[in-house]
């Protein structure tokens, strides 16, 4: 029987969680979905990843009004993705920061990621029309900037590529609390499309290499205390390395796409299938490892239409 295209088939209702990852710094959690991170300041709040759409983020601002009466005043996007940025106008935030590559991919290609995701995800969709258009930031940067929330200090940066060639991480040094986005995911499949295989065990290294006392992942639980968060950059090295390894070796030696799929299939299933959003991931992984096992260094645009194809040929 082929699989339901994508998540089409999940539309069960998640239980949302909200979880203290150090003083003032939280992460909003949903069982998989997308994760949102809150940074409570002096004066006012900074919110991590703004959630699909706006009725998905006033979830996230009512815990945060749990917790705290501050202003949000920051929206940090770590990459560009539909799921993660079209939910911004909610939060009515002054300052929305990418980084100069993750805002030059909203230009490059958001529209499509938008059709696409909106066809992969129809639950997180829900409320769509309220979407104004695509999200913008009013603050780039190229390396790293910091931000101060009054006296409390957040570094944004830029650690490698890996999930997308724009990906950045949010730091608070008074907690040594990261906010990854979706390079690192805690029980959750990571979502290879757009991503940079060879590139992404050395940006975990460079996360690792701050030795966070939590973090708040891309999706998953939160991962609080030095244990949790070894275990959870060690497991994300693993998948994308048991992804990427076995479709080299398919591609050196001459393979096609169908072989790549089982050859990861053998590998890969054994150790995820339980994970959130596996059998979602795994065609646009494989295709995506395909493509930079030959030397494609910058992932094709996904559209609706090239899903649909891709998912046929692979995972019907």
């Amino acid at each position: 029987m082929a699989k339901a295209f994508a998540s089409a088939g999940d539309m069960e209702e998640k239980t949302i969680s909200f979880t203290q990852v150090g003083e003032g710094l939280y992460a909003f959690t949903a069982e998989g979905d997308p994760n949102t991170g809150v940074i409570i300041g002096d004066e006012s709040v900074m919110i991590v990843e703004a959630q699909a759409t706006p009725r998905l983020a006033r979830m996230v601002i009512e815990k945060v009004r749990e917790v705290t009466d501050k202003p949000i005043s920051h929206l940090v996007m770590t990459h560009y993705h539909a799921v993660r940025v079209l939910g911004a106008s909610a939060y009515g935030a002054r300052e929305v920061i990418m980084s100069d590559v993750a805002a030059a991919m909203v230009e490059e290609r958001g529209q499509e990621d938008w059709d696409s995701e909106f066809g992969r995800f129809p639950r997180l969709f829900q409320g769509h029309e309220e979407i104004p258009g695509l999200t913008r930031p009013t603050t780039t940067f190229s390396e790293s900037m910091t931000v101060y929330l009054g006296k409390r200090r957040v570094d944004i940066m830029k650690l490698g590529r890996a999930h997308t060639a724009g990906d950045a991480v949010v730091w608070v040094p008074d907690q040594e609390v990261m906010f990854t986005g979706d390079i690192v995911e805690y029980h959750s499949a990571c979502y290879c499309g757009d991503g940079h295989f060879a590139d992404w065990p050395e940006t975990l290294a460079n996360i690792a290499a701050f030795e966070p006392k939590s973090i708040a992942p891309g999706r998953g639980d939160a991962l609080v205390g030095e244990e949790m968060v070894a275990r959870a950059i060690a497991n994300t090295a693993d998948f994308v390395e048991s992804t990427y390894k076995p479709v080299a070796r398919v591609v050196a030696r001459g393979g096609t796409l169908k072989e790549a799929w089982d050859v990861v299939r053998a590998e890969c299933d054994p150790k995820f299938t339980d994970y959130a959003i596996y059998e979602h991931c795994l065609p646009f992984n494989v295709a995506r490892a395909f493509d930079e096992a030959r030397g494609i260094d910058t992932p094709r645009i996904w559209t609706a239409e090239r899903d649909q194809e891709m998912w046929a040929d692979l995972q019907g």
